[in-house]
């Protein structure tokens, strides 16, 4: 059996059994492919079951030569040890090769926030007398009002909008829903949405349950999205590298740095692990003073 029909198997347990992103099964397969890219330049005629230790290796000092920074290197190794591990269940092989490797050290880089006053800007400059200026102004309140992901805003549904109870059903990583509440402000503009531009589009089958839409009525892509911010940004004169996620970040800092008890912030955001929410405490150190002064029994 070749390798395409183990990456065929593996693609089916990330799909069925671990419930993953279609974006994540991609990410993974990617990875694995970047191995036989290199056995197929370095001559190698290697079966699954034939991959040792030396093999990766060699492979991870490869991919190093290529100048791939460690963030990339990691995430090639965490694909491998998925696709073998998933060997392993299958009994394809009875020992990971990747087991002893040890992942390359990475900073934790703090991610990009915008400023509330910035957020404002890009947001005036939506010119809202255009067809599409109540929906784009819809998003941006909902990325910043909600903290989603952008694969979360596109493919947010009517039906998963709880507007009168002051949440939103959000299906995120691995399937997982979880309850988002919504302010006023970001229930208004996507009232003002929903009551006015959506119902003179022609939506198109399969789409009508989907909340933003573009012209032809069929629902936004992801790609759509970092467009309509990229031009926004531009306009406002903001020369940070912004996308939706910069909006995400900046919900969480927000909220962190006025106090937000960081296991709510963990559960808004849908972090599966709280050290990954901890980065938000980095950011604003005059908030951990001001908490250490006020709570700690020595203070």
């Amino acid at each position: 059996m070749g390798w395409e029909s183990y990456i065929r198997g593996f693609k089916a347990y990330l799909k069925l059994e671990r419930s993953l992103s279609p974006n994540s099964v991609q990410a993974y397969i990617s990875d694995v492919k970047k191995f036989e890219t290199y056995m197929e330049e370095s001559s190698l005629d290697l079966a699954p079951k034939e991959v040792n230790k030396e093999h990766i290796s060699i492979f991870l000092k490869w991919i190093n030569e290529r100048n791939m920074n460690a963030r990339s290197q990691n995430r090639i190794i965490s694909g491998l040890k998925a696709f073998f591990n998933y060997l392993m269940i299958e009994k394809v092989i009875e020992t990971n090769p990747l087991e002893l490797i040890d992942s390359p050290k990475i900073g934790r880089t703090l991610p990009d926030t915008l400023s509330l006053i910035e957020i404002d800007k890009i947001i005036d400059c939506i010119d809202l007398s255009r067809f599409e200026g109540h929906r784009n102004k819809a998003i941006l309140e909902t990325l910043y009002g909600c903290g989603l992901r952008v694969s979360e805003l596109v493919n947010l549904k009517l039906s998963d909008l709880f507007l009168k109870d002051g949440y939103l059903r959000i299906t995120g990583k691995g399937n997982k829903e979880r309850l988002v509440p919504i302010g006023s402000k970001t229930i208004y503009f996507i009232q003002l949405y929903l009551d006015g531009t959506r119902k003179e589009l022609s939506i198109q089958k399969g789409e009508e349950d989907y909340v933003f839409l573009n012209r032809r009525g069929h629902r936004l892509t992801r790609v759509m999205v970092f467009l309509i911010i990229k031009d926004l940004s531009k306009k406002a004169g903001i020369r940070k590298k912004i996308g939706p996620h910069t909006f995400r970040h900046s919900f969480a800092t927000h909220l962190v740095e006025r106090g937000a008890n960081l296991r709510a912030v963990q559960e808004m955001l849908g972090h599966e692990s709280i050290t990954t929410t901890e980065i938000y405490t980095h950011v604003d150190r005059s908030y951990l003073r001001d908490a250490i002064m006020r709570f700690h029994p020595r203070s």
